[in-house]
């Protein structure tokens, strides 16, 4: 600490070390540059952004401040905690996330057989639409060419059609009352099969930790997904 005399009209030479808190004490007193460094620090804060914990931002700004300078408080400790703006991504970002009209869920895209038994799922968030998704469910699942895809009017659209004939299946998706140049012919009593993939679905939606997501990541919860349908094929081979 640097002494000040009232005779000399010298004012000392002010250190401009970016650490505010030095040695094993964590207080202010001392000169008034470091009162003034850290006002600068709280100017800079408020421009920035709002921050919840500041000791971080402090904590990182005195980079050159040694790892034992903190004492017994491994707060302020730099390996304690990731410092701001780190690269560290937290929150709900890929997570399969999204908020609908029902509220804050995850639509789980289910694909069956003919016969309403499990193939493959695809997780999105709740505000995913279904008609992006249909080219996803037709080529996930074991290589196997079905004759005839079944859906309802959610994945009504020609570039749905398209892409399910070019793999050589046949669309069976309801048209919209909307729809222009609706065909006069659809294979209703293929489409009636559909039911067993609404009855998979209600199957699911038994387990609750399915229902009502229990996991915080996408891959936490679709262990558990595959995990409940892995116990709809073995109650379906034992009831068979």
């Amino acid at each position: 600490m640097q002494a000040w005399s009232q005779k000399g009209t010298e004012r000392p030479k002010i250190s401009r070390s970016p650490a505010v808190f030095r040695g094993s004490q964590h207080h202010l007193a001392g000169s008034p540059g470091k009162v003034w460094a850290l006002e600068q620090r709280l100017e800079a804060v408020l421009a920035l952004e709002p921050v919840r914990n500041f000791r971080s931002f402090l904590r990182c700004a005195g980079g050159n401040e040694r790892d034992g300078a903190s004492g017994a408080d491994v707060r302020f400790h730099r390996g304690a905690r990731p410092c701001l703006g780190g690269g560290r991504k937290r929150g709900q970002h890929d997570q399969a996330l999204g908020r609908s009209r029902g509220g804050f869920s995850t639509k789980t895209h289910l694909k069956t057989d003919f016969g309403g038994l499990p193939i493959a799922f695809h997780l999105t968030g709740g505000e995913a639409s279904d008609n992006r998704n249909f080219e996803t469910l037709l080529d996930i699942g074991p290589d196997i060419n079905p004759r005839a895809a079944l859906g309802d009017k959610g994945y009504d659209s020609k570039s749905n059609r398209e892409a399910a004939r070019q793999r050589g299946i046949c669309p069976a998706i309801p048209y919209r009352s909307n729809t222009k140049d609706m065909p006069a012919f659809f294979p209703k009593a293929l489409y009636k099969a559909r039911a067993r993939i609404e009855q998979a679905v209600g199957k699911l939606k038994r387990f609750k930790r399915i229902a009502l997501r229990c996991e915080k990541t996408a891959q936490n919860y679709g262990s558990f997904v595959a995990l409940a349908l892995g116990f709809i094929l073995i109650k379906s081979v034992h009831t068979a």
